[in-house]
């Protein structure tokens, strides 16, 4: 079959909407009809070459829709559910998976950087040319082959628009508070960074039940935003220094967690300042993979413990579903996240505005 898709074909260049065609269905695979796909960070990381994949690829991560068709093999979903896409579909049984670390599963890191599904093969093709798959989703699309593991269901009545997000920024924002750090009641937070997923770590932070909040940025609309997503105090990182702010906020110390959502050297230096000696700090923010920083190593000291997470400690069976009920019991703020509604011929625009600091997050809806 065939269907319209956003390919990327040379860094720093647009994307192409084409007809490209989909290969029949694995007996493990599903085919999801896209009802909303997120742009994504990560997305204009390969499109600007700071995240190098092989190319032609169609882009695409954060989607929700409708499964349309399964293989033969498939069990965990049926024709006519609603789904949220999972970049992370791991094996369970790899060396990683076993260790309890399915984010590093070794057959789908490999997928990722292969550009194809978990099986080493793409079912996407341009003019019989080979397309690579991105991180097992390409949501970029009306449709979607993803593995079964990475079609989760979830409840009809979320829009797709709002599921979409669970499947990136939210999960991995929420899921830094809630199940990486494992923020405590009564506790101080600080977020340095308040796109997409520092508003969503705000919202786990709140949902955890932390006394103090504190959302960290430079810019003005971020920070307005800050407090509907669960912030108690807002810094303007660039009219004061946010680690004094911080120590003034929390009785001398810093915050209890800290998290580092803006993906620069001077929003990682800011986060470990901020952190009080003992504090957990994670690290959600990217740069260029092949990038170096400078960081002052007495922020280091202290005892702090820091990790890098990516997906928030996602078990996405579990996590999807949970989040996409918190969405419609009226715990979790997805309307709110959503400034721009684009049509897949629009794309290229809602990867400009991301580029100019103008979107907190654009969503195709097909």
């Amino acid at each position: 079959m065939e269907t319209s898709a956003a390919v990327l074909h040379e860094v720093g260049k647009p994307l192409v909407v084409e007809r490209v065609e989909i290969a029949a269905l694995k007996p493990r695979d599903v085919l999801v009809r896209i009802g909303a796909s997120g742009l994504c960070h990560t997305d204009f990381e390969v499109m600007r070459g700071s995240l190098p994949l092989p190319l032609p690829i169609v882009l695409g991560h954060e989607g929700a829709g409708v499964v349309e068709a399964v293989g033969n093999e498939v069990t965990r979903v049926r024709r006519g559910d609603h789904v949220v896409c999972s970049w992370s579909p791991n094996c369970g049984h790899c060396f990683y998976c076993d260790q309890g670390e399915p984010i590093l599963c070794e057959p789908l890191v490999a997928a990722v950087g292969a550009g194809t599904l978990p099986d080493g093969q793409s079912r996407l093709s341009l003019r019989g040319a080979r397309l690579h798959h991105f991180s097992v989703v390409s949501s970029h699309a009306q449709h979607s082959v993803v593995p079964e593991a990475g079609a989760v269901p979830v409840p009809k009545e979320v829009p797709f628009d709002r599921a979409c997000l669970i499947g990136c920024g939210v999960m991995t924002g929420v899921g830094a508070a809630v199940r990486v750090a494992r923020v405590a009641p009564r506790s101080s937070v600080v977020v340095v960074g308040c796109g997409a997923v520092g508003l969503n770590v705000l919202q786990g932070a709140r949902l955890a039940g932390a006394r103090t909040i504190i959302a960290v940025d430079v810019s003005e609309r971020h920070l307005a935003m800050a407090p509907g997503f669960g912030a108690t105090h807002t810094v303007h990182a660039g009219r004061e220094d946010p680690a004094a702010a911080v120590r003034a906020l929390t009785g001398g110390r810093g915050a209890d967690y800290a998290f580092e959502a803006a993906g620069n050297e001077a929003s990682l230096q800011h986060t470990l300042e901020a952190a009080r000696p003992g504090a957990a700090v994670v690290i959600l923010g990217k740069t260029a993979v092949s990038a170096k920083v400078s960081l002052r190593f007495g922020s280091l000291m202290g005892e702090k413990r820091i990790v890098r997470s990516s997906y928030g400690g996602a078990r996405p069976r579990v996590d999807f579903p949970r989040l996409a009920q918190a969405y419609l019991d009226g715990a979790l703020r997805l309307d709110e996240l959503i400034t721009h509604r684009l049509t897949l011929a629009d794309i290229n625009a809602g990867f400009e505005g991301m580029e100019r600091g103008e979107v907190t997050r654009a969503v195709v809806v097909f």
